[in-house]
C-alpha cells in the first residue's frame, strides 16, 4: 500500500491550482498561493519526487475527436488465481480504447471504461478483443448516454 504524503496548506493549494491549469508560470503560481518564485519551485519539485505529482496531460475533447461513444464493460473472470487475473490485467493495458480498467467488488471481477467512435467500432473491439482476453467468463456492456459531470480534479 502507498504510502500517505504530508501535505500542508502552501501544497494543497499548489496541488489545486495544477489540477485546474497546469500551464501556470512559476511565477503565476507562486503569486497565487502567497509564495515567491524559488520555495514554490521546491515545493513542487519536491511534490513530484515524492510522486503526488505524477506527470503533466492536456485533456481532450473526445467528441472533437470522433470519439464520442462511452462504454463501461462490466467483466467477469473464469479463474480467480493470481496469475489468471495478472494474465488479464496485462493484456487489457495493450488496447488503447480501455482507458480506464478497474477491478471491483461485487458480482463483477472488472469495469473498464472504453472510449470508441461508434456502436459499431465497439462491437468489433468486443468481438475481435475483448473476448479474446485472457481468462473472460462474460462481458456486459452498458453505453453511457450523457455525461453529466467529469473531472480530474481531486477533492484535496
Amino acid at each position: 500500500m502507498a504510502q500517505t504524503i504530508e501535505l500542508d496548506d502552501y501544497d494543497r493549494k499548489i496541488l489545486r491550482a495544477l489540477q485546474e491549469n497546469a500551464d501556470y508560470s512559476m511565477a503565476d503560481l507562486g503569486n497565487m498561493i502567497g509564495l515567491s518564485h524559488t520555495p514554490c519551485w521546491r515545493r513542487l519539485k519536491r511534490l513530484e519526487t515524492e510522486g503526488v505529482i505524477r506527470g503533466k496531460v492536456t485533456l481532450l475533447d473526445p467528441k472533437l475527436l470522433n470519439l464520442g461513444v462511452t462504454v463501461h464493460a462490466y467483466i467477469t473472470i473464469k479463474n480467480h488465481d493470481a496469475s489468471s487475473l495478472e494474465a488479464f490485467e496485462t493484456a487489457v493495458q495493450a488496447i488503447p480504447e480501455v482507458v480506464e480498467c478497474y477491478s471491483t467488488s461485487g458480482e463483477k471481477d472488472y469495469v473498464l471504461r472504453v472510449v470508441v467512435e461508434s456502436v459499431e467500432h465497439y462491437e468489433r473491439l468486443m468481438k475481435q478483443t475483448l473476448i479474446h482476453l485472457p481468462n473472460i467468463g462474460s462481458i456486459n456492456s452498458a453505453f453511457a448516454l450523457k455525461q453529466v459531470k467529469f473531472t480530474t480534479q481531486l477533492p484535496i
